[in-house]
């Protein structure tokens, strides 16, 4: 497919409609994960990565969306490959499917278990999504092209003064992480928020399929 910049506009925060092309482009990927075309939203946090994840994910058809918020815990911010792994990426790869615990960052614990057919796409956002181990299980991975400083100031801003402390910490664990381990080298395609849309550019790489 053509690897012109592909504009979206207009989309606003309730109408994924713009993104229908991007959407079309990616249904025409060979399936990646079983019978799943696996489609990674990474970024820096606060980059925009969920909002941008559930618009795509309308556009897809209602695809469902795997959040690493749900797996990650308080003791494993990026500790969570194998979890993942196991419950979520071994099934779908056997068109079975997948049963996860998700993670409770108030009570800090498991409390419910979801659970997720092999559907013909599903989105995968969050912090690392695009990380090393994943990267063979992908169709497409898409970065959020906001730069750490200003994700992590919308993150803050979002979040309000009494998570500062756990900002503080998570700053750390994410630079550490995309310093081992970057995303955006590898991403087949960019994403940019504006203010009535998203524009959505070609990537750096192209390892994990560029629509």
């Amino acid at each position: 497919m053509s690897q012109e910049p592909f504009r979206p506009f207009p989309s606003g925060p309730d109408t994924p409609s713009g993104l229908s092309g991007l959407a079309d482009r990616l249904r025409a990927l060979p399936p990646s994960c079983g019978p799943v075309r696996l489609i990674a939203v990474d970024g820096h946090a606060g980059s925009g990565k969920s909002t941008f994840a559930r618009h795509l994910a309308a556009a897809l058809g209602g695809a469902p969306v795997v959040r690493l918020d749900d797996v990650a815990t308080h003791e494993e911010l990026f500790d969570w490959t194998a979890r993942l792994r196991a419950e979520v990426l071994e099934p779908l790869s056997r068109g079975e499917r997948a049963r996860y615990r998700v993670y409770d960052w108030v009570r800090r614990e498991f409390t419910v278990r979801r659970e997720l057919a092999p559907a013909h796409a599903v989105v995968v956002e969050g912090v690392g999504a695009g990380r090393r181990a994943l990267r063979p299980y992908l169709a497409c991975l898409l970065w959020m092209d906001l730069t750490a400083g200003h994700s992590w100031e919308r993150g803050r801003l979002r979040d309000g003064p009494e998570l500062n402390a756990f900002w503080d910490d998570w700053i750390l664990a994410e630079r550490a992480h995309f310093s081992a381990d970057p995303s955006r080298p590898h991403a087949g395609l960019l994403v940019r928020a504006g203010t009535e849309g998203y524009e959505v550019l070609p990537g750096p790489g192209g390892t994990a399929g560029t629509p």
